[in-house]
């Protein structure tokens, strides 16, 4: 069974704001570059895009081989313990994403990790590249994409593999559950803000997430395979 390594990561320049999310789909055994995913979004907040950006790299690693083992490495603490089921999802702008990226492959065959942003780079730079074509008033090119395409070192994880079978208990609980959205914090399921000049970081309050919850569209493909 081939086994993919799916990284992935989003941004967005005011949170909520102008948003993109870039990913990677690399072999497990040698670290080549399969498959890149990039999209400008509209305004939205940096979980969305972060969502959007799991669902686009689990997309295109079903593309290439639906019955393969994948493990999704981000730099995004909320999106890995919510997926791994450890953080609950109460954001309503969360609940459809995380329902989505559940389905995509039996869950039994996904496992999520932490990493490093700094291991991170070139999804990173995918998502940047996304947010600035949509300033330009355009969409993403593969073909424009000045995105390190050469084969990355495969980063070791950080801590135990998240369980995406629990993630996916997690995610129907969520769907299930009646209440509304509030502020959370690390004991109850989302990680503190991140600011940086990309745009890129962790969860927003959570009136941004209510306002963004309205910019959440079906997810497009936005993915192209690699030059080989």
């Amino acid at each position: 069974m081939r086994e993919f390594v799916v990284e992935a990561d989003g941004g967005s320049r005011g949170n909520p704001g102008p948003a993109g999310y870039g990913a990677v789909v690399s072999d497990a055994a040698t670290g080549e570059t399969l498959a890149e995913a990039a999209e400008y979004i509209g305004v939205a907040t940096n979980n969305v895009a972060e969502y959007r950006g799991l669902l686009a790299g689990l997309r295109a690693a079903r593309e290439l081989d639906p019955d393969a083992r994948v493990r999704v490495r981000m730099d995004s603490k909320l999106v890995v313990e919510q997926m791994s089921g450890r953080w609950k999802i109460k954001h309503p702008a969360m609940k459809p994403l995380a329902a989505e990226a559940a389905t995509v492959f039996p869950p039994d065959r996904v496992t999520y990790e932490w990493i490093p942003r700094e291991r991170n780079t070139h999804a990173d730079r995918l998502a940047n590249e996304a947010m600035d074509a949509g300033k330009r008033g355009e969409q993403w090119s593969p073909e424009a994409s000045r995105a390190d395409l050469a084969t990355p070192a495969v980063p070791a994880p950080e801590g135990p593999p998240g369980d995406a079978a629990a993630g996916a208990a997690r995610v129907r609980e969520a769907l299930a559950s009646a209440g509304g959205a509030g502020t959370e914090d690390a004991a109850t399921g989302d990680a503190p803000p991140r600011n940086d000049s990309a745009g890129a970081g962790e969860e927003a309050p959570a009136d941004a997430d209510r306002r963004a919850a309205q910019a959440v569209a079906t997810p497009s493909s936005g993915w192209a395979p690699a030059d080989m």
